[in-house]
C-alpha cells in the first residue's frame, strides 16, 4: 500500500466505512513488514478525537459473564444511539495463532445492533493476553467514529496492568463468591479498578451478591483513593446482565469519573503518560525485531545465551557487552 493508497483508507475510515474499519484493523494487526510501513502510514494520517473517545477497559474471573455484560450495556449504549466498538483480547491458538473464544459468537444480539463494531483479537502470545496492536486499534475505531471503546482482556493477571495503562477507566467484574473470591483477587487488581461489579445479582444469586458487594466495598475503603478522584472512587455495585438490574447506575458511575477526570485534568494527565509509555514500548520492541534481523547480532545474541546457561558468564554482563556491540560505531 503506497501513500495515496492509505490516504484514501484513512478517507474512509473517517467517513465512518464499516469496510475501511475492517481493512485498517487487519492491516495494523499484520506482522508482514510492508503492512507495518503502511499501518504507520494510515495511522499517521488519523487526526485525533476532539473530545477524545471514552475508553472503558474490563476484566474479570473466568465464567463471570463479561461478555453477556458487555452485551446487554452495550444493547442499551446503542440504543441511545452510540457508536461502540468492542475489542476482545482472546487467547490465542498455539497451532494457528487465532482467536480461540470467539466473543463475537457470544455477543449475536450486539453484532447485529447498529453503529456497534466487535472485534476477537487474538492475543498471540503477548504478555498479559493483551494483543500486540491493541493500542493501534483503539486508535483506528476511534477514528472510525466509536463513542466507546470497550476492552475486553483475557482473564485475571498482568493483562489488567496493560489494559489500565490504555483505558481511560478501568471495570472488574466479579462473580457472587464471598470471602473466597475475595482472596482469590490480588491486592493489585483491586488498587487499579475503579469500578467493581458484581455481575448475576439475579435470583436466588441476589443475596450473595449483595454480601460479595458489602465486602468489597469494605476492603476498597481501607485503599488509597486515586489522585483527583471524587468521593465514593471506587465504589463497588451490584449489576444483573440477566435483568439488567444495575446496569444504568454502573454507566451512570463511569461517566461521572470520568467527568470528574477531564475536569481536573486527570484524564489529560493519564491519557499523556500512557502515550509516553506506549512510545518506550515501541521503542524497545523496535530494539528487538532489529537484533533479531542482524545475523552478525543475532549469532552474537545466541553465543552469549549458551555462556549465560553455562555459568560462564553473567546475565547482566553479557547483556551489556550485547548493547555495547549494538552501539558500536559502523552500525546503525
Amino acid at each position: 500500500m503506497d501513500g495515496e493508497e492509505a490516504a484514501a483508507l484513512a478517507e474512509r475510515l473517517l467517513a465512518g466505512d464499516r469496510r475501511a474499519l475492517a481493512q485498517a484493523i487487519t492491516l495494523v494487526e499484520s506482522t508482514r513488514p510492508d503492512h507495518r510501513v503502511a499501518a504507520r502510514a494510515l495511522l499517521s494520517r488519523l487526526p485525533p478525537r476532539d473530545p477524545p473517545t471514552l475508553r472503558v477497559g474490563l476484566s474479570g474471573t473466568p465464567g463471570v459473564g463479561k461478555s453477556s455484560f458487555i452485551e446487554a450495556l452495550g444493547l442499551r449504549l446503542a440504543g441511545g444511539g452510540a457508536r461502540i466498538a468492542v475489542l476482545a483480547v482472546d487467547p490465542s491458538s498455539a497451532r494457528s495463532g487465532g482467536s480461540i473464544l470467539g466473543d463475537k459468537t457470544r455477543m449475536e444480539q450486539l453484532a447485529r445492533a447498529p453503529g456497534v463494531f466487535i472485534r476477537p483479537s487474538p492475543s498471540q502470545a503477548a504478555l498479559g493476553g493483551v494483543g500486540r496492536r491493541t493500542r493501534e486499534t483503539i486508535l483506528v475505531v476511534e477514528a472510525w467514529g466509536a463513542d466507546t471503546v470497550i476492552v475486553e482482556t483475557v482473564g485475571v493477571g498482568q493483562s489488567e496492568t496493560l489494559v489500565a495503562e490504555m483505558t481511560d477507566v478501568f471495570v472488574l467484574l466479579l462473580a457472587p463468591a464471598g470471602g473466597d473470591e475475595l482472596q482469590g483477587v490480588k491486592r493489585g487488581v483491586m488498587e487499579m479498578a475503579d469500578l467493581i461489579l458484581v455481575n448475576k445479582a439475579d435470583g436466588a444469586l441476589q443475596a450473595a451478591a449483595m454480601r460479595t458487594r458489602a465486602d468489597y466495598a469494605g476492603a476498597l475503603r481501607l485503599m488509597r483513593r486515586k489522585a483527583g478522584d471524587p468521593d465514593g472512587f471506587p465504589s463497588a455495585r451490584c449489576v444483573s446482565a440477566l435483568t439488567g438490574a444495575g446496569l444504568d447506575e454502573a454507566w451512570a458511575d463511569v461517566l461521572a469519573l470520568a467527568a470528574a477526570r477531564r475536569g481536573n485534568g486527570a484524564f489529560a494527565a493519564r491519557r499523556r503518560a500512557q502515550a509516553e509509555r506506549w512510545f518506550a514500548e515501541a521503542i524497545e520492541t523496535g530494539l528487538l525485531a532489529r537484533l533479531a534481523a542482524d545475523p552478525a547480532l543475532s549469532g552474537r545474541r545466541a553465543e552469549l545465551a549458551r555462556a549465560v546457561g553455562a555459568g560462564r558468564i553473567a546475565p547482566d554482563v553479557a547483556a551489556e557487552a550485547l548493547l555495547d556491540e549494538i552501539g558500536s560505531p559502523g552500525r546503525g
